[in-house]
């Protein structure tokens, strides 16, 4: 898999065009640009890369990065999720962590880093959490190695929420987006 780097706008003009839930922006972008006759010979001869690449415009090389956010793919996802049907905020923020883990596996573990100021937010384990106060109640994000705080207010778990949204790599708009989407009944 190749990435390119594109402007804010262009972006959103691509994730707009999604027909599907889980459309990933190569589906949308072959769909858009590719005639047919090459859209069935590459489909024919694709060989996926786990490598990714960024295209800078001034430079002519390309250069290998991190991989990318995948902001998109996590929306998408959570549309075909009716968070507002889970009435307990502490599953549907679960739910979400889990979503948002899922698209950004290799970036996830940066979430080890966010703590307060007596209290580690997540760990690899629940002892880690239960030893930095009596009333962590730690939960597994579903489908993942992490563990997490769960009892904080709804308002807190919105900040956290946020931080590992840019931790992973949302841009602030995408943040925002993720956050209404999580509790629009808040916003």
């Amino acid at each position: 898999m190749k990435s390119i780097q594109i402007e804010d706008d262009l972006y959103h003009f691509i994730a707009s065009q999604t027909q599907d839930i889980g459309e990933s922006a190569s589906d949308i972008l072959r769909r858009l640009v590719m005639p047919e006759s090459l859209l069935n010979t590459a489909q024919d001869n694709s060989v996926k890369e786990t490598k990714v690449y960024t295209i800078d415009s001034d430079v002519s090389d390309v250069q290998s990065t991190e991989p990318t956010c995948q902001a998109s793919a996590v929306f998408a996802e959570l549309e075909g999720q009716q968070l507002q049907a889970i009435p307990k905020m502490v599953e549907r923020w679960l739910l979400v962590l889990s979503i948002i883990h899922k698209h950004h596996s290799q970036q996830f573990s940066k979430v080890l880093s966010m703590s307060g100021r007596n209290r580690t937010y997540f760990a690899t384990d629940k002892d880690t959490l239960l030893a930095t106060g009596s009333s962590t109640n730690p939960k597994n994000v579903p489908d993942s190695v992490y563990w997490v705080i769960t009892n904080n207010n709804t308002a807190k778990k919105i900040n956290m929420l946020k931080g590992v949204a840019e931790q992973v790599g949302f841009n602030l708009s995408e943040v925002e987006e993720l956050i209404k989407i999580f509790a629009p009944e808040l916003i």
